[in-house]
């Protein structure tokens, strides 16, 4: 085949996930390459996320494609550079490198400069067709809308790709180019059940400030509502999946949708336990109780933060406390509930922990996540911080995650400020001498968030 996917992620490589061991496989990827089999165009994939690069070059090796499109993002983009520096040899034909995901709309310059031939900017189903054909066919690039390529050492960048608006067209992933069992196996002997994803819609209607919109962009589009369900029947029956991850930003943003979708999932007997992402001012006890009938067993509530000052520097547009008590609610009625805290975050004080601390406690939701925040190129975060950036890195060995800057106390203050939070949190939840063992580590925590304050 001419054509071959791929990306750069490898499981081995990453021991956060190893202990974690919740992989899922590369949607995106299988959603482009379902595309082009629907028009006809045999293609490969190698998915790398069980794999390594080694046995990733075989393949290539073996297969000699003429183009090979990489997916990539702020996580894998220095194996993605690796990568492709060795594929522009002699060895694998000199093929041409698309590469497309969220990090290369704003990094159009350095990923070509890297080594890419081409960039698919947006959306990726309809471009890599389109530029596909005129790779092969050596025909005018500048016709193909949505791609980024260097001429005569200057870049081209085409014209924006219009959304796709309706949904309905596009073909289910190719979930049968990879080896998707052992996304299952793994899933099983860990947690002692399978997970698979589906995506229901594409782009975010909101407009925080530290999220990248750089795919799908600040719209919204919904699959309709007897799709979705049909794709659930196909994989509890194709796959006897235990579990479902809806991957959308904002799972409930359309009630109308979620009654089509409740009566679809219902009529054709389609029903799979899901956990699903939403934003608290989007539920009610209506809402909750349709998630509930169609077995949503957990659902993640962001509020990024405890403390309102923060939340509105963000522009998440949501009251704190509508979120404790939707999490609070949405645990009455036996749903699992998990929320999101980012801490760092520019304007942030100790004040503001505090009060994250005592919201995670009041609100107690039965999972969550606390990360540093970090800027993401191209977002409103990213340029109101710019001119504050303290590291100067290089883009080729670096990603995103590392930059640093100007906070209202120092990184390290913040590095355990995060265990500060988790074990306040753990010793309010835990009992005897749990609870003073958290407590001490909370003290100790705190010990050093002063001592750290400004270096």
């Amino acid at each position: 085949m001419s054509i071959l996917f791929t990306h750069a992620y490898y499981l081995s490589d990453d021991p956060k996930e190893q202990k974690i061991m919740k992989p899922y496989p590369p949607l995106g990827l299988l959603y482009v390459s379902g595309y082009l089999k629907s028009k006809n165009i045999d293609n490969d994939v190698f998915d790398s996320t069980f794999s390594n690069q080694k046995t990733q070059l075989d393949f290539i090796l073996e297969k000699r494609p003429k183009v090979i499109c990489i997916y990539t993002n702020l996580m894998t983009k220095i194996e993605v550079i690796k990568l492709m520096n060795i594929l522009k040899s002699e060895k694998y034909n000199y093929p041409k490198i698309i590469l497309g995901g969220p990090d290369v709309t704003y990094n159009i310059e350095n990923y070509l400069k890297a080594g890419a031939d081409y960039l698919v900017i947006g959306e990726g189903e309809e471009t890599t067709f389109e530029l596909y054909q005129a790779i092969i066919n050596q025909t005018n690039l500048k016709g193909v809308d949505g791609i980024a390529y260097l001429e005569n050492e200057q870049i081209i960048q085409t014209n924006p790709r219009t959304k796709i608006k309706d949904l309905s067209e596009l073909p289910l992933p190719n979930r049968e180019a990879i080896q998707m069992q052992r996304y299952l196996d793994t899933w099983k002997n860990n947690h002692g059940q399978s997970s698979m994803t589906i995506s229901t819609q594409r782009g975010c209607p909101y407009t925080c400030k530290w999220c990248s919109t750089a795919v799908y962009g600040q719209s919204y589009r919904r699959r309709p509502a007897n799709l979705v369900a049909a794709e659930m029947k196909m994989l509890k029956q194709n796959y006897n999946t235990d579990a479902i991850w809806f991957v959308d930003d904002v799972f409930t943003v359309s009630h109308k949708w979620l009654q089509e979708f409740k009566d679809e999932v219902l009529r054709q007997d389609a029903l799979v336990p899901f956990e699903c992402i939403t934003r608290a001012e989007r539920l009610n006890d209506e809402i909750l109780g349709l998630l509930k009938e169609i077995g949503c067993f957990r659902i993640w509530i962001g509020a990024e933060s405890g403390s309102q000052k923060i939340i509105d520097l963000m522009d998440r547009r949501v009251d704190v406390d509508l979120v404790k008590e939707m999490i609070q609610k949405t645990n009455s009625i036996g749903i699992e509930t998990g929320t999101f805290i980012m801490l760092g975050y520019p304007g942030e004080t100790k004040e503001d922990i505090n009060q994250t601390i005592k919201y995670l406690k009041e609100a107690n939701p039965t999972h969550y996540t606390i990360t540093v925040a970090y800027p993401i190129k191209g977002t409103s975060l990213y340029n109101e911080i710019e001119n504050k950036i303290t590291n100067q890195l290089d883009w080729a060995t670096s990603t995103d995650r590392e930059i640093d800057f100007k906070r209202t106390y120092s990184r390290k203050f913040y590095n355990y400020a995060v265990s500060k939070v988790v074990n306040e949190v753990e010793s309010f939840r835990k009992k005897g001498l749990d609870s003073i063992k958290h407590k001490t580590k909370a003290l100790f925590a705190n010990g050093i968030m002063m001592i750290t304050k400004h270096i």
